[in-house]
Formats: C-alpha cells, structure tokens, sequence
C-alpha cells in the first residue's frame, strides 16, 4: 500500500502564491522547503508525495535516498519549484535511490543540475519541466534530467529548456526510453552517452546547439552501443554553442541536427530532420571532438563509430554556413560559397587495423538507405584535404537493433 504524504495542509497562501522575482525567500516558502526536505527525509518504501499547485522559491538542493518513493505535482505549468535564490547545493534534486518516480510538475533555474539520479533502477520521469528562465547562458546548470548509471529508465512528456550542457541526459545507463519529449535552447537537446539499448523516439529537438546526440566518450564506467532514434523531429538546431570550455558538448558544431559520436550500432530511421546550418546528420569520432582528457585516454576505449545504419528519414535544407573555420573552408572547397553540405556528414576516421579489403568487417560498416540522400567523407584523418561525394561505400544494410522493452513496466 503505497502512503500519500501531501502538503496540502500548508497554508492556503502557499498553495496560491507566485513571484515572478523573489527577492528573497518569504516565510512561507521557508516553511514549504523545509517541510518538503522533512518529507524526503522520512518517505519510506511506497511513499507518494504530493505537491500542490503553487510557485515555491527554494534556497537548498533537495535530496531523496529511500526506494520506492513518488514525488508528484499538480501539472508542470502549475507546481513550480524555483531555486533562483538557491545558496546551497549544486543540483536541485539529487535522487539516490531505486524505483523512483517524478511526475507534473517544474524545476526551474538551478545552479547547477536540476534532477539528478544517481544509481538507480526502475526510473520514471514523467510530465516534468526544467528551465533556465533567463535564456541560454554558460552560467546555466550542465543537465536538465540526469539519470546517470542507472537502469529501466523511462523519460516522458517532459520539456527542458537552456541547459549549458544537455537538456535531457541519460549516462552510462542500460535500457532507456526516451519519448514525447520537448527539447529547446539547450547545447545539447537530448543526450544518450555510453548507455545500452536506448530508444529516442516521438520527441521534438529544436533550437538547441544540437539536436539529438549518441556519444561514447573514454574513461566511463561502460561503453554504449545499441540506441534507436526514430519518430523524432529534430529541426532548426543552430543555436550557438553556449557550453562551458572543457566540457565535451563544446566541441558540436552550432547547427547540428542528429550526432553519433564513437557509437556502435546505431539506427537513426524515420526522423523529420531539417534546417541544421552545419548538417543535418553528423557521424564522427573521438578525434573530431577537440576533447581531450587530462588524465588520457583508456587503452580499451574505440574512439570510432561502427555499425550505423540510416535509413528511411525525411531530410530539408541546412548544410549552407557550417560552424567553425574548417567546416566552412571544406563546404566552399567542394560545394562553391554558395552550395552545401549534404545532409550526412561523416569525419571519415576509421579503425584501419580491421579493414579487409579497404572494408570494415560487415557487422561494423556505416549503411545509408535512404533514397538519393547524399554523403560527405571529408577526410578528416588527413586533414580534409581528399574529401569525397562517392555514396556507393555506404549502399548496405544492416541487421535492425530490436525494440527496448523496459523491465518490469513503468507505472502508469
């Protein structure tokens, strides 16, 4: 039997307040905050914890570490949980703990993070928004939703907005949807890095830095492989990138519309993907990034991506003004100032210790089917200086990835 603890019982004032600027934090947001961390403190297993409509001002992070609780809102436009005023605690909700669900209602402008899980299995986030209200700033906080090492995540109907780093982020994690959601203005729209089986799909991605991105980056608990992205509607991402120097995400280029990264085994079909000034798909390596750890890189790390399959998208526009120098000097030195990038383009790294007969092995090629789409190699092992147009290199198939089905089901 599952204990509903609502805060219901505050005042009726807190219940109906809203500040558009809070100044400083009023008694009753005082009051909320600490009956709130108090609730956190003491859910025990089947814990649901309500929310009532209101706009609350907090100055702490929160924090929940007990299995089995339910935090829930009134609606994401009607419980806000603001942190503007926030003094202590880098994210706003830091959750270590399993089988947890989040549900109707609004972070807004956390210092740092806004939801972070940590470690967790059976996660659902559902109906919830994030924003930095002030725009995209690098001072914004790095993740809107971050679940990172944890499994049967499903992430739904949510919207997050103006992320430094990724708008919707699931790390190191295995058996992930991620659907029906609303990503804008973040560096990143949403992210799935070094994770298992992941399916994106029936999202929309627009004015972000990048739309969707599928990384692997070195020196992480696990490398990925397995992602689906399909259904979406990535379009229009050319915001500049606004991401903190050194951070990973810095390095996609302004105008980019579905990124694979050091990936293996990725499916990007049946997507609307449109207007990206750089190009609409981007397939490329650890050694395009410009991201270079301190301490090195694993010696078991693959910087290359290897089995990715497009096929069956709906591409319009972009291609015509790349960011960054190199880019630009590429599409003029093959396409003229006033043509553009095909709607694929690829790094052109590849791991040449497995190459047979100039080929990698077939489990491991990167497949194109999708009609007369064209492609770009632009050489960047030699410092673009051989690009080539030729798309007989990509006319193959590949075995499709099946479908993640999260286990057990996610609570309705």
């Amino acid at each position: 039997m599952r204990k509903t603890l609502s805060l219901l019982a505050l005042p009726l004032v807190l219940a109906a307040c809203h500040h558009e600027e809070p100044a400083a934090q009023s008694g009753a947001d005082a009051s909320f905050e600490a009956r709130l961390q108090q609730q956190l403190l003491d859910a025990k297993p089947g814990s649901v914890i309500e929310i009532p409509a209101g706009h609350y001002h907090l100055q702490r992070g929160l924090s929940l570490r007990t299995d089995g609780v339910t935090l829930k809102g009134a609606g994401m436009e009607r419980t806000v949980l603001s942190f503007k005023g926030q003094l202590v605690g880098p994210e706003g909700l830091l959750v270590n703990a399993n089988d947890f669900t989040i549900e109707n209602l609004a972070i807004e402008d956390t210092k740092g993070d806004a939801l972070k899980i940590n470690q967790g299995r059976n996660i659902t986030i559902r109906g919830v928004r994030v924003a930095w209200t002030d725009g995209p700033k690098t001072t914004n906080g790095a993740y809107g939703l971050y679940p990172v090492k944890t499994q049967n995540v499903l992430v739904e109907d949510c919207v997050v907005i103006g992320a430094s780093d990724a708008g919707i982020y699931v790390g190191q994690s295995s058996n992930i949807v991620v659907r029906r959601n609303h990503a804008e203005y973040n560096v990143a729209g949403i992210e799935i890095e070094n994770s298992v089986h992941a399916d994106v799909y029936d999202n929309i991605a627009t004015r972000n830095t990048g739309g969707i991105l599928v990384f692997n980056m070195p020196n992480l608990s696990q490398a990925g492989h397995g992602t689906r992205v399909f259904k979406n509607k990535v379009f229009d991402n050319n915001t500049d990138n606004f991401a903190a120097k050194g951070a990973a995400v810095a390095s996609v280029p302004r105008g980019s519309g579905v990124v694979v990264n050091s990936n293996d085994k990725v499916e990007i079909f049946d997507n609307d993907i449109a207007d990206h000034r750089t190009a609409n798909v981007i397939v490329s390596s650890y050694f395009s990034t410009n991201y270079y750890n301190t301490k090195g890189v694993a010696t078991d790390y693959n910087p290359y991506p290897k089995g990715i399959f497009i096929y069956d998208n709906r591409f319009k526009g972009g291609g015509d003004s790349p960011d960054g120098l190199k880019l630009k000097t590429l599409k003029t030195a093959v396409y003229g100032l006033n043509g553009r990038f095909p709607d694929i383009l690829w790094d052109g790294y590849v791991d040449e210790k497995t190459l047979v007969n100039g080929l990698p092995p077939a489990e491991d090629r990167f497949c194109i089917q999708n009609g007369d789409v064209g492609v770009i190699n632009a050489d960047g092992p030699h410092g673009y200086k051989n690009p080539s147009t030729d798309t007989k290199p990509y006319q193959c198939t590949l075995p499709k990835l099946p479908p993640v089905v999260l286990d057990p089901a996610p609570k309705a």
